[in-house]
């Protein structure tokens, strides 16, 4: 199917492009893109990913997933407000408002650790000066007082930027492991916020569907499409480290709701 043939396709699904990221996996900014024009040579996985959504699916049969609360609809919130929250209460602060976050899921922990264990070891191993850490780890992404984020993964390799509070400024990685109430935020509000930022890479952990979707914005390339059994480089140090998924998913076997 080539992409007149998938334009012509979506237009008599009646999805929307918001519509077809969730059923798809991968960010409506990046099917934006494709169907822009912008995107020059897409990679078959993600065309496939696209067309598998485009061949099947009904417009009647279409879920939407609940979107993720706000904690108000306020957008005039500061660092302080941030703050002033209750210690039970976890949210992000994103230009000013705030966005619960429920507690992850054992998978979704135990994913996170395996991978923040691999990067700190190899940091460790090589030497080198880069910090990785994993979530609850507060990091006021613009260096204002608008927005707070806590990523699922993260590595900073400029040490100014490790305050005691948090960490100020862009990490050099980010991960997001997704999930039904985060799913969204990630794929397309924290996606754009991460790239304006500085974030060097962003990788979005789609246990549901399968797919680990790797963004390297040093080089303005398009998204890598990978499987829950690839083995993916982290190009920020140059590929050398890789994250075999398939080992990482065998460690979860054992965890309650990984399948």
């Amino acid at each position: 199917m080539n992409l007149i043939q998938m334009k012509q396709e979506l237009e008599a699904t009646g999805y929307t492009l918001p519509m077809l990221s969730e059923l798809s996996g991968i960010p409506a900014d990046t099917i934006e893109q494709l169907f822009s024009g912008e995107i020059a040579e897409p990679s078959y996985d993600l065309l496939s990913a696209i067309e598998k959504v485009l061949k099947s699916a009904k417009c009647k049969d279409y879920i939407k997933e609940p979107s993720v609360e706000y904690a108000s609809e306020k957008a005039g919130y500061t660092i302080k407000d941030y703050y002033a929250l209750p210690d039970d209460q976890r949210a992000e602060l994103i230009d000013g408002a705030f966005y619960v976050m429920e507690a992850p899921t054992l998978p979704h922990q135990d994913v996170t650790l395996e991978i923040g264990m691999s990067i700190r070891n190899f940091v460790k191993k090589k030497k080198g000066h880069c910090k990785a850490f994993v979530a609850p780890v507060d990091v006021q992404l613009d260096c204002d007082d608008k927005t707070m984020v806590q990523p699922d993964i993260l590595t900073v390799c400029d040490p100014d930027k490790l305050i005691k509070q948090c960490v100020f400024g862009a990490p050099d990685f980010v991960a997001e492991v997704l999930s039904k109430s985060t799913k969204n935020k990630d794929m397309n509000l924290k996606l754009m916020k991460y790239k304006r930022a500085g974030v060097r890479e962003y990788w979005l952990i789609d246990t549901e569907n399968g797919k680990v979707i790797t963004y390297f914005f040093e080089t303005d390339e398009m998204p890598r499409i990978y499987g829950m059994q690839d083995v993916v480089p982290v190009l920020i140090f140059g590929g050398e480290l890789e994250i075999d998924f398939g080992e990482v998913s065998r460690s979860l076997g054992d965890v309650p709701g990984w399948r």
